[in-house]
């Protein structure tokens, strides 16, 4: 190697070697990606892509149905009345719900006038930390549309968004709490289901915050929440709005096994 007028040059023999190692270096690493993309194995095995059709089924589709009768772990569901607020009859009838007879007000509403099929009695503990929780659920979810105290009179209301129903009117504070969860879980009228947002348990937490919101604006009037314990059927726990001397609403609640939370 010499230097001339700023420049290094290679002589030829020395280039001759260079060029040989630079081409034994790039047959080398093209014979390793060539062996590594000849493998054959179980990470480039035959197989079908989801939705694909299928010559080898019956059914010409790749993608196989669960076998009857499979339920995911963690969704059994065996309590019916919790998962769906429906008495036995009324969980077989297809229909959001059954024997339902609905009625129409002044601002569009559908008004269900018949509740026959839906449980009267809340299928978990009625607690302190339950209708806590209804509290906070409500505030997020329901609020908007039906307003602090259930009267149909939410900012949404107020900006333009049809009138619901009043949850203090002598129809609602007379319909079965399944009514209620039913509505939450299936939707009605303009009101979309919230079962993807809302989980069963906080749907009776909302529902148990309704029911004290009706005692709260029917001071004078009598209203119970009632829930039974359905694996010991011992569990009873009743609210009830009283109107004291003072002028006060007090809700009591009692519970025979002292059992809270939510399930």
């Amino acid at each position: 190697m010499s230097r001339n007028s700023g420049q290094w040059i290679v002589d030829s023999g020395q280039w001759t070697e260079l060029s040989k190692s630079a081409i034994y270096c790039l047959l080398l690493t093209a014979f390793c990606l060539l062996s590594v993309g000849c493998r054959y194995d179980m990470q480039d095995q035959p197989r079908y892509k989801a939705h694909k059709k299928s010559d080898f089924f019956r059914d010409g589709k790749a993608m196989r149905e669960l076998p009857e009768g499979t339920v995911p772990r963690g969704f059994l569901r065996e309590d019916k009345a919790f998962y769906t607020g429906k008495t036995d009859a009324g969980q077989n009838n297809a229909a959001p719900n059954p024997a339902a007879t609905p009625a129409t007000d002044a601002a569009g509403n559908t008004l269900v006038t018949d509740f026959s099929g839906l449980i009267s009695e809340f299928p978990v503990p009625v607690t302190e930390e339950l209708v806590d929780r209804g509290e906070q659920r409500y505030k997020v979810f329901c609020i908007v549309c039906h307003g602090p105290v259930g009267n149909g009179d939410g900012m949404i209301v107020k900006r333009g968004f049809s009138k619901p129903p009043t949850y203090n009117d002598d129809r609602l504070r007379n319909a079965p709490v399944g009514h209620f969860y039913d509505v939450i879980t299936n939707g009605q009228g303009k009101m979309n289901s919230y079962a993807s947002q809302v989980p069963p348990a906080d749907r009776w937490a909302i529902v148990a915050y309704i029911r004290t919101l009706q005692i709260s604006q029917n001071p004078n009037g009598s209203a119970q929440m009632t829930s039974t314990n359905r694996a010991t059927n011992s569990n009873t726990q009743t609210m009830t709005s009283d109107n004291r001397s003072n002028g006060s609403n007090t809700a009591v609640a009692t519970d025979a096994n002292t059992v809270g939370g939510v399930r």
